[in-house]
């Protein structure tokens, strides 16, 4: 996950969460060097622009090393084109450049 600079810490409101601190020790496990916070916002982003309908995608064709087939379990979003993936639709999973398995419609990359 690309962590995406909207503006600077200093311009943000500090808000509260409570948080149980097994996920909070997950998310700093996840983060890594990014920080746990930093990852929060990216995915309450991804959340927002997910439901929204104001999907942007953070990756394109070219940050996909490899791809596989698969069938989707449950309802996904390919993060090239931001298109819904139905449960046992035909889909592909993505290898990034960083290591992540992103899912991807079959359509999404092009034909080598």
């Amino acid at each position: 996950m690309h962590t995406l600079t909207r503006t600077t810490t200093t311009e943000m409101e500090v808000t509260s969460i409570r948080l149980e601190r097994e996920l909070k020790d997950k998310l700093k496990e996840l983060s890594g060097n990014v920080g746990y916070q930093a990852l929060i916002r990216d995915i309450l982003w991804n959340y927002v622009q997910q439901k929204s309908g104001d999907y942007k995608s953070q990756y394109s064709s070219e940050d996909i090393r490899a791809s596989f087939a698969a069938t989707a379990q449950k309802e996904e979003r390919c993060v090239l084109s931001g298109q819904i993936i139905r449960p046992q639709e035909s889909m592909l999973l993505g290898l990034t450049t960083t290591g992540d398995l992103v899912p991807l419609r079959t359509e999404s990359l092009p034909m080598a």
